[in-house]
C-alpha cells in the first residue's frame, strides 16, 4: 500500500472520529440555538473566514491562476451542492429528529458515493470489497435498526442532504486533481456561506443572528471548530484516496455518536452497539487491507507521489 493511500485513510479515520462528536454536539447546538438555519449559517460563516485565513497564510491564491471555466464550475458547484442547500436540509431535519437517526441517514452517503463513482469516476469495487460494504450497511442498521424510524420530513430532509453531499464528493474528486484540498475547501464553505447569509438575510434571520447569548455562542463556536477539522480532513483524504474508500471509512462515525448519547444519559452500552461496532470494525480491516488505486486511474497528483 502506498503512503498516499495509507494517509488518505488515516484522514478518513480522522474525519469519521470528529464526524461522530460533530453529530452529537450538533443535535444539542440545534437545541440551544433553536434555529437551525441561523445557527448552520453563523457555523459555516466562521469556518469559512479561517480557511479563507489558511488558504491566503499558505499561499494557494496561484492555485486559482489560468484556471478553465470548467474549474470555476466546478467549485462554485461545489459550493452550492455541498457547502449550502444540504446544510439547510441536514440540521433542519437534525431539529426534527434524534442525533442518532440523522447520523444513521448520513452514513448511507459510502452507498450514494459508490454508485456515483464506479460510472462517473471509474473507480473499481471489487468482490471483498463488496463484502465490507455489506458488513458496514448490516453495522448501520444493527446500530439503529429500522424500529421507531420512519420517513417523516426530518429524516426526508436528512436523506436529500445525504445525496446532495454525494454528488459533492464525485465533483470534488475530480476538482481535487488539479486543486489543493485547502482551495476546494475554502470555496465550498466562502460560496456555501454567502448563499446562506442572503438565505437568512431573505427569511428573516438576520435578527436572530445577532441576538444569540454567551451560551448559544459557545455551541455553535465548538459546532465551527469540529467543521473546520471534519472538512479539512476530509478533503485531503479524498485528494488521497478513492470517494469509495474515503466515504466507506465515515460510517463508523455513526457509533460515535450512539456511544456519545448512551454515555451522557447514563445509558449502558447495548448488545446491538457490540454488534454493530464489531462488524464496522471488520469491515473497515477489509477495506483497507484490499484499498489500491487501480494504476490507470490515478490522477496526476497521486502518481507523482506514488513515484516519489
Amino acid at each position: 500500500m502506498s503512503h498516499t493511500l495509507r494517509l488518505g485513510i488515516g484522514l478518513a479515520l480522522g474525519t469519521a472520529v470528529i464526524s461522530g462528536v460533530s453529530n452529537y454536539v450538533a443535535k444539542i447546538s440545534v437545541t440551544i440555538v433553536k434555529n437551525p438555519v441561523v445557527f448552520t449559517t453563523l457555523k459555516n460563516m466562521l469556518v469559512a473566514v479561517l480557511l479563507l485565513g489558511l488558504f491566503l497564510a499558505a499561499a494557494k491564491a496561484r492555485d486559482l491562476r489560468g484556471r478553465s471555466w470548467k474549474d470555476w464550475l466546478r467549485l462554485v458547484l461545489i459550493g452550492v451542492i455541498g457547502g449550502s442547500v444540504p446544510f439547510v436540509l441536514f440540521f433542519t431535519g437534525l431539529s426534527k429528529t434524534s442525533a442518532v437517526t440523522g447520523s444513521l441517514i448520513h452514513k448511507t452517503l459510502f452507498l450514494w458515493v459508490a454508485l456515483l463513482a464506479v460510472p462517473i469516476l471509474k473507480e473499481r469495487i471489487g468482490r471483498v470489497q463488496c463484502i465490507a460494504f455489506l458488513l458496514l450497511l448490516g453495522g448501520v442498521f444493527a446500530l439503529g435498526g429500522l424500529r421507531g424510524m420512519h420517513l417523516g420530513t426530518g429524516e426526508l430532509m436528512i436523506f436529500g442532504a445525504t445525496i446532495l453531499w454525494a454528488v459533492e464528493n464525485i465533483i470534488a474528486k475530480v476538482a481535487l486533481r488539479t486543486f489543493s484540498s485547502i482551495t476546494v475547501a475554502s470555496a465550498r464553505m466562502s460560496i456555501g456561506s454567502v448563499i446562506l447569509i442572503a438565505y437568512v438575510g431573505m427569511t428573516g434571520g438576520i435578527s436572530a443572528a445577532t441576538h444569540l447569548d454567551a451560551e448559544q455562542w459557545k455551541w455553535t463556536l465548538l459546532a465551527s471548530g469540529l467543521l473546520m477539522g471534519y472538512v479539512i480532513t476530509w478533503y485531503t483524504a479524498l485528494k488521497h484516496a478513492p470517494a469509495t474508500l474515503v466515504s466507506s471509512l465515515l460510517v463508523p462515525a455513526s457509533l460515535i455518536t450512539s456511544v456519545l448519547t448512551l454515555v451522557f444519559q447514563g445509558s449502558p452500552l447495548a448488545s446491538k452497539d457490540l454488534i454493530s461496532g464489531g462488524l464496522f470494525i471488520i469491515a473497515i480491516t477489509i477495506t483497507a487491507l484490499v484499498s489500491k488505486v487501480p494504476p490507470r486511474h490515478i490522477d496526476a497528483y497521486e502518481r507523482a507521489h506514488l513515484n516519489a
